[in-house]
């Protein structure tokens, strides 16, 4: 899986819990709560999808780490091994 196809899965898994946003407009260093109006539920949910869809571990130690587009998508990729 190459960087785009893994940023590709995290947007599908953020447009089923926000499907009414724009991500052609959502930066990668904005915290995804703020700029997808997110609960903490939904934000929950997305890392469930993630964890699901690609098998990856997401302790509630890590939150903060993936808190933005582009510092979850390091995050999976690193735990992936996918290449920057």
């Amino acid at each position: 899986m190459t960087r785009a196809e893994l940023r590709a899965t995290l947007i599908a898994a953020l447009g089923e819990i926000a499907p009414e946003a724009d991500f052609s407009r959502l930066r990668g260093d904005a915290p995804l709560r703020e700029e997808l109006d997110l609960d903490s539920m939904d934000f929950m949910n997305f890392l469930i999808a993630i964890s699901e869809r690609l098998q990856v571990d997401i302790p509630e130690t890590a939150y903060a780490s993936v808190s933005t587009l582009d510092r979850c998508l390091d995050y999976v990729a690193l735990r992936l091994g996918v290449a920057s």
